[in-house]
């Protein structure tokens, strides 16, 4: 399947979920509206509403689109179908990540990920020699890697960089209209919060894919891939180390919502300031989390708590004088 088919199909969906909340009869977003919402150019969105046409969710209205009827569920496209093969890969390795069944320390082969991942070597050793850029994970003899644990120097550069982005692409949400498809997405992200503040004591371990999720829409809305690669690579170091401290969990998931409810509830008043003055009060806390969470002295032995020395390896590779 050719890259362009897995970006207009994902493009597809995320325009169903811009028009879920209309009604037959309004109309869709323009084009415009759309590149910046979903990221990409002019020619996937063209092809995902040519396509959402002929399925007889928008029509045609003189010079412009509306919707014809409400989406639904088989209207959209599954998740085989609008991920690449390095997507997929990269879905597998956060999984293995945030699961623990990869733990700072230890050792995999391209080859174990690449059956993981059912595809091939190629494509998961470029994927890693695009992390590798960023200090993730380090390159060792005959195919094999190592994920990397980190001190507070980088824990704090990481902190840096991850303020920057994302307090400079909050100011973006000022430039939006009003009838821009992210207000919906901001009122469909508070249900969600509220949901999980509701049952957060038996579903605590739920918010980090929420909080991936509240995250990327603030950096989407400054519509820059470089952003969206870094957004990628700082939600994998931020929750793998998250997860590694487990002491006051379930409390540190609980005020996080609270955090993230304050800056929903400003941004859909539409008060910039007031959420960009809580987004930076809350990245402070994720900041001294994560120091927190990267200190020996914070990781009692256990199950998922292992000193390095100790760790279990995916696989046994290499040597000792590899190391």
């Amino acid at each position: 399947m050719a890259k362009s088919d897995h970006l207009y199909r994902r493009t597809a969906n995320r325009i169903l979920d811009a028009i879920e909340a209309l009604e037959p009869g309004d109309p869709a977003p323009s084009e415009a509206v759309l590149t910046t919402l979903c990221g990409v150019s002019r020619s996937p969105v063209r092809a995902a509403l040519q396509h959402l046409i002929q399925n007889g969710v928008l029509a045609v209205h003189g010079n412009e689109r509306i919707v014809a009827r409400k989406p639904l569920e088989s209207d959209r496209f599954d998740e085989t179908q609008v991920h690449s093969p390095a997507d997929h890969v990269e879905s597998v390795f956060m999984e293995l990540v945030l699961r623990q069944d990869l733990l700072p320390g230890q050792r995999f082969t391209e080859a174990e990920l690449a059956r993981r991942a059912d595809t091939s070597t190629a494509v998961v050793r470029e994927y890693l020699i695009r992390l590798s850029r960023f200090g993730v994970i380090r390159k060792r003899p005959r195919g094999s890697w190592t994920l990397m644990a980190f001190d507070a120097a980088f824990a704090n550069e990481l902190a840096d960089m991850r303020y920057i982005l994302e307090m400079t692409a909050i100011d973006a949400f000022a430039s939006l209209g009003a009838d821009h498809p992210v207000w919906a997405e901001v009122e469909r992200m508070i249900g969600r919060h509220k949901e999980l503040a509701s049952q957060i004591d038996e579903r605590f371990h739920d918010f980090s894919a929420l909080d991936q999720d509240f995250h990327a829409m603030i950096i989407g809305a400054k519509r820059n891939r470089f952003f969206s690669d870094m957004f990628d690579v700082m939600t994998l170091i931020f929750h793998y180390h998250y997860q590694w401290g487990k002491v006051g969990e379930k409390e540190r998931n609980k005020v996080a919502v609270n955090e993230h409810l304050g800056i929903l509830d400003a941004l859909a008043a539409r008060d910039i300031a007031t959420a960009k003055d809580r987004l930076a009060a809350h990245l402070a806390v994720a900041r001294r989390t994560l120091l927190h969470a990267i200190s020996p002295s914070s990781r009692p032995n256990g199950p998922g708590n292992l000193p390095i020395a100790a760790l279990p390896r995916m696989a046994e590779v290499g040597t000792a004088a590899e190391n």
